[in-house]
């Protein structure tokens, strides 16, 4: 199920794009995540490329110039696709494939010299896009810690539903509004009753909050009436990225029930550009999260040896923001949590099991997130829902500023990044978003 360790992690490759090679890099050799971009202020299509160091390596220039002939000519014609989903059509053995072959073009034995000239392009040249069409995204709440901490805000005397144990929670998102990172982001509009308030009113937005999450691109689907048992979920599984799923707290408590979210969700979801594959993230892989004594065992659909001691990963992630007074001062963004990726009570394949446990069919490029990452320590919560206690606690900035939920201006980044003794560091770059002036 899980991809494994080859020569391709090896930390003593080193590549001849020099930048690569920089101990602090998210973009060593050893990662090569995939993402879509354009020239800027170029008519051209969106082509697919690799990020390696601060340059971005075009996949349809590499072909044009005969570096991909040791591949099946199915897989060359994905990769001068203009977006990642016939390459996530042809599942992890056409990966796995092409990230040998691009990690042998990459390296140098300090006598090998570069390729051919014009397969590279410094990022700052570069928008970078949504890495796939999206036809489907679905967003899961799979960190107990943050769904007891919200449940303890809402109702005390019962915070954790008995159902969360044994099913993977989610509900269906808009996918048409999920964006790349960079894009600014807009108070959304919509119906809000305070407790106070005998009818509820019209407007935009006071209580914007964001959300940490871990998102997985479907690689190759499953048809229709046709389950994914776990041990193969992770076949089906392409890469991962950060995601950020902006939410209107004042319009979710006004809507959520019975149904659950709706506008308070959908008006603005930013991903960040690279999908960083399983394959990349195979030294990191580690045990699920141990359930506390008690806790029942999923059930054995959900349930298999090889998940339990290799599903969890072991992804540091962290959220800053930046105010619109820190920057005119030139200050660097305050980090409002730090937390790990490997204590989510689901794994990925639980998670994509689950989904697909009905028969509903998934399609290569759909989106499926883990839900607000939050762990036990303390400073680990990944939303100002948890860290400010709904209000009542807000964050002191540096520059004496407090936010108990986001403010015009402010600028939220997201990061994601794992490090291992004896392996390279593989990071996901950056998914950010600016908060524009409420209308």
């Amino acid at each position: 199920m899980n991809r494994s360790i080859d020569a391709t992690h090896d930390p003593n490759l080193r590549s001849w794009v020099e930048s690569a090679n920089q101990k602090d890099t998210d973009f060593p050799i050893q990662n090569l995540p995939f993402g879509v971009f354009r020239r800027r202020g170029n008519a051209e299509p969106s082509r697919i490329g690799v990020a390696i160091g601060d340059q971005i390596l075009d996949l349809t220039r590499c072909r044009e110039a005969g570096l991909l002939q040791e591949l099946s000519q199915e897989l060359q014609q994905a990769c001068t696709a203009p977006s990642l989903n016939p390459l996530m059509a042809m599942g992890s053995e056409a990966s796995s494939a092409l990230r040998r072959r691009l990690s042998e073009l990459l390296r140098t034995d300090g006598e090998t010299p570069p390729p051919e000239e014009g397969i590279l392009i410094p990022m700052p040249e570069a928008e970078l896009l949504l890495p796939a069409t999206i036809g489907d995204y679905t967003d899961f709440y799979a960190s107990i810690f943050h769904a007891t901490n919200i449940g303890k805000l809402f109702r005390p005397d019962n915070p954790l539903f008995p159902n969360y144990k044994y099913v993977p929670i989610a509900y269906h998102g808009r996918a048409s509004s999920i964006v790349p990172s960079s894009t600014p982001v807009k108070h959304p509009k919509g119906q809000r009753k305070r407790p106070e308030e005998a009818t509820p009113s019209f407007g935009s937005c006071q209580l914007l909050d964001y959300e940490l999450e871990v998102g997985f691109f479907v690689g190759a689907g499953n048809e229709l009436g046709q389950p994914v048992a776990i041990a193969n979920a992770e076949e089906h599984i392409f890469g991962l990225c950060l995601v950020n799923d902006w939410s209107a707290r004042d319009i979710q408590a006004w809507e959520y029930q019975p149904l659950g979210p709706f506008l308070s969700k959908s008006f603005t979801t930013t991903i960040s550009p690279w999908v960083v594959t399983l394959e990349a993230l195979a030294p990191f892989r580690c045990s699920a999260f141990q359930r506390a004594e008690g806790d029942p065992l999923p059930l054995p659909y959900l349930s298999s040896p090889q998940d339990t001691s290799l599903g969890g990963i072991d992804l540091t992630l962290e959220v800053l923001l930046r105010s619109q007074q820190m920057r005119d001062a030139g200050m660097q963004p305050f980090r409002l949590s730090l937390g790990s990726f490997q204590q989510m009570y689901w794994t990925i394949a639980q998670m994509l099991t689950h989904h697909t446990s009905n028969g509903c069919n998934l399609r290569p490029g759909d989106l499926l997130a883990s839900g607000t990452v939050s762990n036990v320590q303390e400073g680990s919560q990944g939303c100002l829902l948890e860290i400010t206690q709904r209000g009542t606690s807000p964050v002191g900035l540096p520059t004496g500023e407090v936010r108990a939920f986001l403010a015009d201006g402010d600028e939220v980044i997201l990061r994601g990044y794992c490090e291992k003794e004896g392996y390279a560091r593989v990071g996901f770059g950056e998914c950010w978003g600016l908060v524009l002036p409420t209308d």
